[in-house]
């Protein structure tokens, strides 16, 4: 891989983090790991339940703890939950520990994603415009500020995506 080892995906559900991390993967010859799956894997349950016993403040832990350990591997690239920018400690491992990609996604184009995925605990009994427009104003901040480099999504196919980040990498490696 190029420069920092490691890769980092952040941005909003629906902004294409796991698909355009599984094709940057193959790209970098990185192996490829998505946080919230991991989380689902140590616990044996699916996000949705994990916020429906322990709430979102319970998440965020386990969250925290599996983006810990996830940004100690190398080389990987990870794709990570939308809210992991929440955590202070989440935004410094992963600028730390690796290269840190926004990929920049509308609320249209997100709400055109995620419409028929059912695993969005925080879309669940929610106005799916108006809550993902309150989600990116709080967070979209924080993607700007943990990210090395932003990439848009909207209307772009994943393996362009993929290659404007390959793009990036190459040129911040050169600088």
């Amino acid at each position: 891989m190029i420069g920092k080892r490691n890769v980092f995906l952040v941005g909003p559900m629906g902004s294409g983090k796991t698909a355009v991390g599984k094709c940057l993967a193959r790209l970098l010859g990185a192996p490829f790991y998505d946080s919230d799956a991991q989380i689902e894997q140590r616990t044996g349950v699916d996000i949705s339940f994990i916020f429906e016993k322990e709430g979102e403040t319970g998440f965020r832990q386990r969250e925290r703890e599996a983006i810990d350990a996830l940004t100690q591997l190398e080389p990987i690239v990870l794709a990570t939950g939308g809210g992991a920018v929440l955590l202070e400690e989440n935004r410094r491992a992963l600028s730390a520990r690796g290269f840190v990609v926004y990929l920049e996604t509308s609320v249209a184009q997100q709400k055109n994603r995620v419409r028929r995925n059912r695993n969005r605990p925080l879309l669940a009994d929610a106005d799916p415009t108006l809550k993902l427009t309150e989600l990116m104003r709080h967070r979209e901040p924080l993607y700007s500020e943990v990210a090395d480099i932003i990439v848009p999504t909207d209307g772009r196919k994943v393996g362009a995506v993929a290659a404007d980040i390959v793009r990036g990498l190459e040129e911040r490696s050169r600088s």
